[in-house]
């Protein structure tokens, strides 16, 4: 599928060649359309790595937007709850992975991701877990509200909560520790 701006430009080639829209390999309408074209492919490409790059915190407060449920704030050991169940979410998968694997055997490349992905963000959890303040009843109003859009998490008001209990008033998008 074209792009925005590579429809324009076919459409301005088009409107100024008439119906024989022939062109030469060389040509500056081509030259016009291979920029165009290789404009919406970056688009694409840097569109497609920021979804990438977001996923996890989209998927992060998904889950917690479910763990909610009905409430409308949350205490501190109810929130504290919700980030280990969030933290223990791959425990199963990465059970029956290591059973299925023989003795003597290697990891596979899904249980070491999913290692991988544990410690890291225990280490997060240690230091501050990003996620949306949940004892403001105007924020969970706003999250029970929220459609699943990355862009969608800008109206709420973040917090990074420590495995010791203290709160840190955090940023829209985390940026390593705000």
């Amino acid at each position: 599928m074209p792009g925005k701006g590579l429809q324009k430009v076919q459409k301005q080639i088009a409107k100024k060649k008439g119906r024989n829209t022939v062109l030469h390999e060389h040509s500056r309408d081509t030259q016009r359309l291979q920029r165009a074209s290789a404009r919406d492919d970056k688009i694409i490409r840097l569109t497609s790595l920021r979804n990438k790059q977001n996923r996890p915190y989209v998927d992060r407060v998904n889950l917690i937007k479910t763990e909610v449920g009905e409430k409308t704030t949350l205490s501190h050991t109810e929130i504290h709850a919700i980030i280990e169940k969030f933290l223990r979410r791959d425990d199963d998968e990465l059970a029956t992975i290591q059973a299925e694997r023989r003795p003597g055997r290697p990891a596979s490349n899904r249980e070491g991701q999913l290692k991988e992905r544990q410690k890291l963000e225990m280490r997060e959890y240690d230091s501050g877990f990003w996620m949306p303040d949940l004892e403001d009843a105007a924020n969970v109003k706003l999250l029970k509200d929220w459609e699943g859009q990355w862009v969608g998490l800008n109206t709420m008001k973040f917090v990074r909560m420590e495995k010791s209990g203290t709160r840190h008033e955090s940023s829209y998008p985390p940026k390593g520790q705000s």
